[in-house]
């Protein structure tokens, strides 16, 4: 394969003697962070000494960590790479561990003490949105003997994430299905979206009732393993001093529990839309009742065309051309001086991301084949590489990673961006409605699909919380309910459906699929703005990716336009949905 379409990883290390050069830092600087325990908020150089010292650390390590995946990833067979990874993984496990003390102590400092240092030592300014979040979490955090047993005690918590994934990827014998002309294919994970957008109906119904019947078959296991890591964030929540585990989670990003709530009332409100969406696939598919395995089988016909590699990126360029000469300037260095690994390779890892470590530029993973689905994975992973490229250029460390909440805003607003683009640029009636189908099923499946999950953890630990146990009945009734909640009364629900929950594996790291909605309700309302307002829009917008994490999420979102706390940009997203349906309709 042409290096140019391969990573350049010489920018981070030019070869392993750098690597290993860094390890040896890192030991010293941990070792040296650890030494000053007891003593680092006693005066403002002091503190100002600690913090910088775990800056330093906190660079070199996720520079060591970044490099050793993106190596390994490129070649998970190369048993040299392996090993890199694994060492890195293990110093970053062991480092973490080291400074859990770090926290507790800083938190000994009150707000006038810390307030006379920065105004003795100015260079502390940059650590002050940092210490305002740690004194508003400050009744949260225990001594620091506790901490560091709480430290020791996650690793048991995130146990029943890896009993799940035992259970999905090495026990389970996944059944052989048949597809209408009798030809074989495993009914697994790897199989599932091949499976669920053939136009086989055979093929369709077979697989979805095999791979959620097998989960049927363990499906005390799977709810023994859930019920442990709900329990695990009660005990937590309750140990730390949170009102509930949802509350000890939304804490961690500030998100007031009232965003969640707003998004759940608001769907829920306005599943009409929805409802109608699956009437037209059933009119569409002509089908008599749409099933489960109804809902992903493209509605229009693919038109065969395939894309370059120059191709694709031709048309990001020129989709998000509007947010600046500058920003397309960047863009072009990201193709250029090989920031991107483009096609698939053996033993290379599936799927896509953006990836960075402080100080270098970032890097994405692509496993392009020519789809249209693969130029819209390019502008979103590029939408990342973006985001973190201007953080990190504007932010000093402490300041520059932004959260979760806003992480999804970026790489969305590049896949509107690009879905405007091609849709105004082609007069192919067929062009428009394959544009318009993907559009809908993107909003189906990210803010319909991802709050129903939402609803879904909501109240599963409402029930712990409440002190009642989760039984498999339980869960499968409510997530059974949930889909004829949302579907509507003419969506026929087979019996293995009621087992879906038990597949999703984001349910071990709890309440964060919310966030996939409220992601794409920003970016769907952002990308209205810079397509309408232009210039104003962009400058906030651009604004935006610059702040990293400098403010709270909702305030840094609010700088590009968007409101969270309120209900208007989900329902931005909803009339965004009936208005591209109605258009389809009218093809």
């Amino acid at each position: 394969m042409n290096d140019k379409y391969t990573w350049d990883l010489t920018a981070m290390y030019k070869d392993l003697q750098a690597f290993e050069e860094d390890k040896k830092i890192i030991g010293k600087l941990s070792t040296n962070l650890t030494q000053k325990k007891g003593t680092l908020t006693t005066s403002a150089n002091n503190l100002l000494e600690a913090l910088q010292m775990k800056d330093e650390l906190s660079i070199k390590l996720m520079k060591v960590y970044v490099y050793a995946k993106m190596s390994f990833d490129q070649n998970m067979a190369n048993a040299k790479s392996k090993q890199l990874f694994e060492v890195a993984h293990n110093l970053h496990s062991k480092v973490q561990n080291q400074l859990s003390f770090l926290e507790p102590e800083l938190l000994v400092l009150d707000e006038t003490t810390y307030a006379k240092y920065v105004e003795n030592t100015p260079e502390l300014s940059i650590y002050n949105h940092m210490f305002e979040k740690l004194f508003k979490m400050k009744e949260h955090v225990l001594s620091k003997e506790q901490e560091e047993i709480l430290s020791h005690m996650n690793s048991i918590g995130s146990s029943f994430e890896k009993i799940y994934d035992d259970l999905t990827v090495n026990d389970i014998k996944y059944p052989i299905v048949k597809d209408s002309t009798g030809e074989e294919i495993i009914a697994n994970n790897n199989n599932y979206y091949k499976a669920l957008i053939s136009p086989d109906r055979t093929l369709r119904e077979n697989f979805f009732k095999s791979i959620l019947g097998t989960y049927g078959t363990y499906i005390n296991s799977f709810t023994s393993s859930y019920y442990g890591a709900v329990k695990h964030d009660v005990s937590l929540a309750e140990i730390k001093n949170y009102k509930s585990s949802r509350h000890m989670a939304l804490s961690q990003n500030f998100i007031p529990e009232e965003v969640y709530d707003n998004l759940i009332k608001t769907v829920t409100a306005n599943v009409a839309p929805l409802q109608e969406y699956i009437e037209y696939r059933r009119s569409k598919l002509g089908l008599d009742e749409v099933h489960f395995y109804d809902l992903f089988v493209p509605i229009v016909n693919d038109i065969d065309k395939t894309y370059t590699f120059e191709e694709a990126r031709d048309l990001v360029l020129k989709a998000t051309s509007i947010l600046g000469e500058d920003y397309t300037d960047i863009l072009k260095r990201a193709f250029d001086e090989r920031w991107i690994d483009v096609y698939p390779n053996k033993n290379k890892v599936s799927g896509a991301y953006a990836i960075s470590a402080y100080g270098y530029h970032p890097y994405s993973l692509l496993n392009f084949n020519g789809t249209l689905n693969d130029v819209f994975t390019l502008a979103h992973e590029l939408g990342h590489v973006m985001h973190s490229y201007y953080s990190e250029k504007n932010q000093p460390f402490v300041n520059s990673d932004y959260t979760i909440f806003t992480a999804e805003v970026a790489s969305t607003v590049n896949e509107q961006l690009l879905h405007h683009y091609l849709l105004n640029n082609t007069t192919n009636n067929n062009e428009k409605a394959l544009l318009l189908s993907m559009h809908l099923d993107n909003i189906r499946s990210t803010l319909y699909r991802q709050t129903l999950f939402a609803d879904f953890e909501n109240q599963a630990h409402k029930m712990v919380d409440n002190g009642d146990p989760l039984l498999p009945n339980t869960l499968c009734d409510l997530h059974e309910s949930l889909y004829q909640k949302y579907h509507g009364k003419k969506f026929s629900i087979d019996s293995e459906l009621k087992y879906e929950w038990a597949r999703i594996p984001h349910f071990y790291r709890s309440f964060y699929v919310f966030q996939y909605s409220t992601g794409i309700s920003a970016a769907i309302s952002i990308a209205k703005k810079l397509l309408n307002e232009k210039e104003a829009a962009v400058k906030n917008y651009r604004d935006f990716l610059t702040k990293g994490g400098s403010d709270y999420s909702l305030k840094l979102l609010k700088t590009a336009g968007v409101d969270m706390t309120s209900k208007e940009p989900i329902l931005a997203a909803i009339k965004d949905f009936q208005e591209t349906l109605k258009s389809l309709q009218e093809i």
